[in-house]
């Protein structure tokens, strides 16, 4: 059965003037540039009545009408089991995993590999069916090419515990991560805001519009070529460490979305940013005692940083 697509008309306000049909939309609509250049390449825009392109001007006043993209399938969880995911903590209330590189922590649109969450269903294990449907459980994410210790949710009360603790910053995430150069100071906190690229929709950026992000960071260990740091989020925003870091010259060693060398990604066999989720404590949703949990670094980063350090020697 067809379905009647919705069609919204807006006014274009006086402060787009001259703005590219793209950007418009995007700032009215509230879509990514790149998907607001698709919709109008489809032909699914029009200024005053007429198809315009992607790159055409937009003039106060007019009316602008836009064929909006219906609703995404749902995401299915798939039980598949996930190489080298290890369970380090398990009770009635939480299980904490140490999450492999190239493993999303919930299914999305688009992506085809393995979970978080469909690992656990495939072990057999019973999570919490508090919020959406592809993540029930989840309270907090790490990037796919991120490793590092992730709590899940079982209980509905340890969902809702557990997420407070998130937005209120309760929660201690420390990550270490090896960046290019040597951080001026060597301790110190990066608070700038986050927001999308405005030229590419897979990154993010340090931007005036942005969210609010701080990030802290200390010097474990200073090597020839790079920096090993311990770095604590006080927000959570998406590819955040990765962002600042490079925003501050310093990105993660391998990091080549970010502006690495990758010369030197190469000559330690990087194949993915280097940092990992070392540590997480917060208080147990169970009887509120303070818990912490800890993970060594996986092989690929462990090589990388006894390469660094044999070269620093």
């Amino acid at each position: 059965m067809s379905t009647i697509p919705e069609i919204r008309t807006l006014p274009v306000p006086d402060g787009l003037e001259g703005e590219r049909v793209d950007a418009a939309i995007a700032r009215m609509f509230g879509f990514s540039r790149t998907k607001a250049a698709e919709l109008a390449s489809a032909g699914k825009v029009l200024v005053d009545g007429a198809v315009v392109g992607k790159s055409e001007r937009v003039t106060g006043g007019a009316w602008l009408e836009v064929e909006m993209p219906g609703a995404p399938a749902p995401v299915q969880v798939v039980a598949e089991p996930v190489e080298g995911m290890e369970i380090v903590h398990d009770d009635d209330d939480i299980v904490v995993v140490v999450k492999p590189v190239g493993v999303a922590a919930h299914p999305s649109p688009g992506w085809t590999g393995t979970t978080v969450i469909g690992g656990l269903a495939a072990a057999g294990y019973r999570i919490s069916t508090s919020g959406a449907a592809e993540r029930q459980g989840i309270v907090h994410r790490l990037d796919v090419g991120t490793s590092g210790l992730m709590v899940v949710a079982k209980s509905e009360r340890a969902y809702t515990l557990l997420k407070a603790q998130f937005r209120e910053r309760v929660v201690d995430k420390r990550y270490h991560a090896l960046v290019q150069g040597h951080p001026d100071p060597l301790s110190g906190t990066i608070d700038a805001p986050i927001g999308r690229h405005p030229n590419h929709d897979y990154k993010w950026a340090v931007t005036a519009e942005g969210k609010p992000s701080v990030t802290h960071y200390d010097l474990v260990e200073a090597y020839r070529a790079a920096s090993l740091l311990d770095v604590k989020l006080e927000t959570g925003r998406t590819h955040q460490i990765r962002v600042h870091m490079a925003a501050h010259r310093h990105p993660c060693v391998g990091d080549l979305t970010y502006g690495a060398d990758p010369t030197l990604a190469k000559r330690l066999r990087l194949t993915r940013q280097w940092l990992h989720a070392v540590r997480l404590g917060f208080e147990h949703p169970s009887d509120g005692r303070w818990v912490e949990f800890a993970s060594d670094y996986p092989a690929d980063l462990r090589h990388a940083l006894d390469t660094i350090a044999a070269e620093s020697a």
